[in-house]
């Protein structure tokens, strides 16, 4: 991989453009929760732990889509999985948590008094959120559905913004960041969890499973060109010897292994993350039912 880097400019390794969007959405950020601060007083809900959350969160988008992972992921099918996890399984629930309880208070408040109310209770459905992540990540992997994104910049845009809204309706009622908005029981957003792992288990079957390598981005080089070429800055030459040369970051695995190990890294990561959220989930459940229970002091015990 170290020819990407003599290879290919500095704007298409490492996506200035998207640099800048982070760079001012953290701006905005810390700004909302100065003023909060200072107007409303409500210091205490903004943690530190937070703020690491929501930066965490921004630099797995910004691997998920930017870096030099970006430009790998057109060229290496486990590198372009590795991207769906740190977008859609590592980003979203950092941003989540990071945002403090007032903002989606506030943003519920506003929705309210906007009448939109109805139509988003209605899109943040826990089952229609559960079959609409897993559907539209299942389908971007049909082989010809893939390709045909991969060649239209503008509807990969799209889907990948319908991915990110679809993995935040999923990841909400998983974490539950504001317990006046979520629907599940503890113990139900524990079966969630495991539903969503079952439900993503087809499409990673059929990507190791399969007998042969599936998309045409990553073995026709003419097709693979045509993608390179939307991805790079115009006026970037695209080398053949980056496809099927000694150069090619392929040349030591062949297609058809580099997508099973796509496959395979996907379900594993999967798996990771979703163990650690039911461990999230677990405590939080512990943490209510001893705030339910209270705890035993010497004024509890019955006097004789």
């Amino acid at each position: 991989m170290e020819s990407l880097w003599t290879t290919f400019t500095f704007r298409a390794l490492w996506t200035p453009e998207l640099i800048v969007g982070i760079i001012l959405v953290s701006i905005v950020y810390g700004w909302l929760i100065k003023y909060e601060q200072r107007h409303h007083h409500t210091l205490s809900n903004t943690s530190l732990r937070q703020k690491i959350y929501f930066g965490l969160g921004m630099l797995a988008l910004y691997g998920g889509w930017g870096s030099p992972f970006y430009l790998a992921g057109h060229m290496v099918m486990s590198i372009h999985m590795l991207q769906m996890v740190l977008a859609y399984f590592v980003a979203v629930p950092f941003l989540l948590l990071g945002l403090p309880k007032w903002v989606y208070s506030r943003a519920a408040e506003w929705l309210k008094n906007k009448g939109v109310q109805p139509i988003i209770r209605f899109f943040s459905h826990p089952i229609l959120a559960l079959l609409l992540f897993n559907g539209l990540f299942s389908f971007y992997h049909v082989p010809f559905m893939f390709d045909s994104l991969m060649q239209s910049p503008m509807l990969h845009s799209i889907y990948q913004y319908g991915l990110l809204l679809a993995a935040a309706l999923m990841w909400w009622h998983m974490l539950a960041p504001l317990p006046s908005a979520y629907r599940l029981s503890d113990l139900r957003r524990i079966g969630y969890i495991f539903a969503n792992g079952i439900l993503i288990t087809p499409a990673c079957a059929l990507i190791i499973f399969a007998p042969t390598s599936m998309y045409a981005t990553y073995t026709d080089p003419v097709v693979w060109a045509n993608v390179m070429s939307y991805c790079l800055p115009a006026g970037t030459e695209v080398p053949l010897s980056m496809f099927n040369g000694p150069s090619a970051p392929l040349a030591f695995l062949d297609t058809r292994m580099d997508q099973q190990l796509a496959g395979v890294l996907m379900k594993i990561m999967q798996e990771v993350v979703y163990g650690i959220t039911i461990g999230y989930v677990f405590k939080q459940w512990l943490r209510k039912e001893k705030q339910q229970e209270g705890s035993m002091t010497i004024s509890d015990i019955p006097s004789l």
